[in-house]
């Protein structure tokens, strides 16, 4: 390498990581948005992560002169208090008298067609954690197809996503599509929303040949190496940043009789059940956010992983050790797993395999090829430094 060329290197380095000094949400850039919501009609699809700096989107949007005129909310309600899977009833905002669609209450994932017609553009700003069972995507992407069958534009809000480090996971077999797996991609995609919502356009996974007006205002001073601190909790039951970085390895224990903390001040940090030999012992209980939680009122037995370092689980990325560890460890009557398992995992063969006694080395490399084949495929849609270019 040249003297100049490695020069220029180096400033450019250097740049990079004067620019992170903090990262700026797509929502908090006023003067990129701005242009492409005056003068319309706006949806909001939006819930309580929807914040722009100290300040929610929505009334962001109010202070700037935009026309709000409908609310539509994913999974948790727009204030993002309600249980996992609760179904939530349309509504209107206390605050501005919008009226509030929900996208969560259980009749039908799509938008009514009289709500449709309330707005000419949507604004997405959600808070995922970047793995294919969490819902917020699947809301994004039923939203994203009903404004192409529309002919509706797309501004999405990006932000960054917490589990961005990294790829894992077996890509989807879309025999097993459901509402905790939509799309073709790996558990942990390493994507944020609106680089994944370019890749919908781009793959055709809008499907039927629809077309879609998207336009991604991008996060600055964030790349994927970005250790990224999430400001509010994104869902009831991920209350810190050490839930949700062992959240894609912890989301199985859905899948099985056993708890994984849920009505208790650990949820996605523990695992346990009555049958299960564990030197730690826990009893689930109703709380806001998990008001009837497995096991509630049963002492479980298992395993607290709160001790452990969130780089070691990063690191590890997605550990199945804790879910081999637990099936070992049972002793119950009923079957370990559950049909749901398979759901959440994306393939119908690991189940198998940790009853058969594989490990977990073992198992995870039934799909290297996945993640190797995915990683060159979002490639061409990253908006921000790939960790894996990373000297």
């Amino acid at each position: 390498m040249s003297t100049r060329r490695f020069i220029f290197v180096i400033a450019a380095l250097l740049l990079a990581v004067a620019a992170r000094g903090r990262v700026v949400t797509g929502d908090e850039r006023v003067e990129l948005w701005k242009p492409l919501l005056q003068g319309q009609r706006v949806a909001l699809l939006g819930n309580h992560t929807s914040l722009a700096g100290e300040v929610h989107f929505l009334d962001l949007m109010l202070q700037q002169g935009i026309d709000v005129t409908v609310i539509f909310s994913p999974e948790h309600g727009f204030r993002g208090s309600a249980d996992a899977g609760e179904h939530v009833a349309s509504s209107v905002d206390a605050a501005t008298g919008i009226p509030i669609a929900s996208l969560y209450d259980g009749r039908r994932p799509y938008p009514a067609t009289a709500d449709m017609q309330r707005f000419d553009v949507l604004a997405i700003d959600l808070q995922d954690v970047g793995t294919r069972f969490y819902t917020y995507y699947i809301t994004m992407l039923n939203m994203m197809r009903a404004c192409a069958d529309e002919h509706k534009p797309v501004v999405l809000l990006d932000r960054p996503n917490p589990n961005g480090m990294y790829i894992d996971g077996p890509i989807l077999d879309m025999s097993l599509k459901s509402g905790v797996g939509a799309l073709p991609i790996p558990i942990v995609h390493g994507m944020t929303l609106g680089e994944l919502a370019q890749m919908i356009c781009g793959e055709g996974w809008l499907e039927n040949q629809r077309r879609l007006d998207l336009t991604v205002v991008p996060c600055s001073g964030y790349d994927h190496s970005t250790r990224y601190a999430l400001p509010v909790p994104p869902s009831p039951n991920l209350p810190t940043m050490k839930a949700v970085y062992l959240y894609p390895s912890m989301c199985y224990f859905e899948g099985t009789v056993a708890s994984l903390g849920r009505g208790t001040d650990r949820p996605f940090c523990i695992y346990g059940h009555p049958a299960i030999d564990g030197d730690y012992s826990f009893t689930p209980r109703s709380l806001p956010g998990a008001k009837k939680p497995p096991l509630l009122g049963i002492q479980c037995h298992g395993r607290d992983l709160s001790a452990t370092t969130d780089a070691s689980i990063i690191d590890n990325r997605i550990n199945l050790q804790y879910i081999i560890d637990a099936y070992r460890a049972y002793h119950g009557s009923e079957p370990f797993f559950t049909k749901f398992f398979d759901l959440l995992i994306g393939r119908a063969d690991v189940r198998p395999m940790i009853e058969a006694g594989k490990s977990a080395a073992e198992i995870k490399a039934t799909w290297a090829a996945d993640v190797k084949r995915f990683r060159s495929l979002r490639a061409k849609y990253l908006l921000y430094l790939d960790a894996f270019t990373l000297p």
